[in-house]
């Protein structure tokens, strides 16, 4: 069980911080061009997207792969 929890990038990672991350690397624009999920297009906040994606598996789990793929973008 613990191999498992070493693996997983996003262990330890709050979803307030993969959103300020992806805001602060990629801005809203290009967040809703990326995943097209009405709070990144209309009258955007991190707020609002939260609540969202809380509820929202599908639209989480979107935000967590890409997430994933642009943490080796973000460490440089």
């Amino acid at each position: 069980m613990q191999n498992n929890v070493s693996n997983n990038p996003l262990h330890g990672i709050t979803l307030q911080k993969i959103m300020e991350d992806l805001v602060s690397f990629y801005g809203f624009d290009t967040l809703g061009e990326l995943i097209k999920i009405r709070c990144f297009n209309n009258n955007p906040s991190i707020k609002s997207s939260l609540t969202f994606l809380r509820k929202t598996d599908w639209a989480r789990k979107q935000v967590e792969e890409l997430y994933i793929r642009t943490l080796p973008k973000l460490d440089k």
